[in-house]
């Protein structure tokens, strides 16, 4: 099949042949429709992390199934479907406790594993779901990893209507999906951007408050922070939190290394909480929250072949929501 295909990390994409990935007997072959870019994408060429070489990168999916290993139900053949992109075993302890992100066995389809940048991507049968009613292809390979992640920082924070979010660096595509989501949730929404452009956007995304990322201090009283740049933000951050508040961090694009006040910690009983990805059971959820209607933001759709652009997009920060490869 043809793929955008990565043979060094560090080192850059390519279009070739490859070998289409084996079938296993509970998998399902999906013929890939459209696909969306994460930051990932970026992160392997820089060898953060290395894959296994060579490699064919895009954690989110859209697509029909054209191919079903001898354990699948064969009804499944033609259906439309979106790709789960957190694979687990779905056997352990931690798995059968509705936690599978914590599985040893844990992958990211298009890390770990190959992923969507190509003509097909093979998943286990568990890791596709029925395309939400109303979403266009575009739409459906938009809100995967991004919504999943942004679903469990949200519950993982436990965020409850009424209550406000702070938002950081809204763009891209998990602080993106988390303002569709918390509005959706009843939460006061506020969001950070350098962008007016985005500021506004957001606004009219229902945001109730949108605050400049250059700003010496936010004046915000969170009591849930949804943070993934990481040390360029950290400390506004937490500054913003009320007493007891919670802090809810799944990445650093700005760094990977911050400093934490520990007398600031304790005095204000603030939590600050990791969060990867999402299980079986909130992906579930999040699709039937997109079947509910929460919006999707697509930022901009490129052809397949235009994968080195869309990348020069993002690498660029420049996106308002999540940039789609159509094939």
């Amino acid at each position: 099949m043809d793929a955008w295909v990565l043979r060094e990390s560090p080192g850059d994409y390519v279009l070739a042949a490859v070998p289409e990935p084996v079938l296993g007997a509970g998998d399902v072959r999906v013929k890939v429709i459209t696909s969306a870019l994460n930051h990932m994408d970026i992160w392997l060429t820089q060898g953060r992390p290395r894959p296994h070489l060579p490699h064919v990168p895009g954690c989110d999916v859209a697509g029909v199934v054209e191919e079903v290993g001898q354990d699948v139900r064969r009804d499944l053949l033609g259906a439309e479907v979106v790709v789960n992109p957190a694979v687990s075993c779905r056997r352990c302890r931690v798995c059968l406790s509705g936690e599978s992100p914590l599985c040893r066995e844990f992958q990211i389809v298009g890390e770990h594993r190959w992923g969507g940048h190509g003509a097909s991507v093979v998943v286990p049968m568990e890791n596709v779901s029925p395309r939400p009613q109303g979403l266009s292809w575009e739409q459906s390979a938009a809100f995967g990893l991004a919504g999943l992640t942004a679903w469990r920082m949200l519950r993982r924070g436990r965020l409850q209507a009424g209550e406000t979010v702070l938002i950081v660096g809204v763009g891209g595509g998990v602080s993106s999906a988390a303002l569709a989501l918390a509005v959706h949730m009843g939460a006061h929404v506020v969001v950070t951007s350098r962008d007016p452009d985005k500021r506004a956007t957001a606004l009219e995304r229902g945001a109730a408050q949108a605050v400049s990322s250059d700003d010496e201090r936010w004046d915000v009283a969170a009591d849930v922070v949804v943070e993934s740049v990481g040390p360029a933000t950290w400390d506004r951050s937490i500054r913003a939190l009320r007493p007891g508040g919670r802090l809810v961090v799944c990445g650093g694009t700005s760094g990977p290394t911050v400093e934490v006040s520990l007398p600031r910690l304790f005095f204000k009983q603030h939590e600050i909480i990791g969060s990867t990805m999402g299980s079986y059971e909130e992906w579930a959820q999040v699709v039937e929250l997109m079947n509910q209607g929460v919006p999707v933001a697509v930022d901009e759709v490129f052809e397949l072949g235009d994968y080195p652009r869309a990348l020069s997009r993002l690498h660029g920060a420049d996106q308002l929501g999540k940039i789609v490869l159509r094939h």
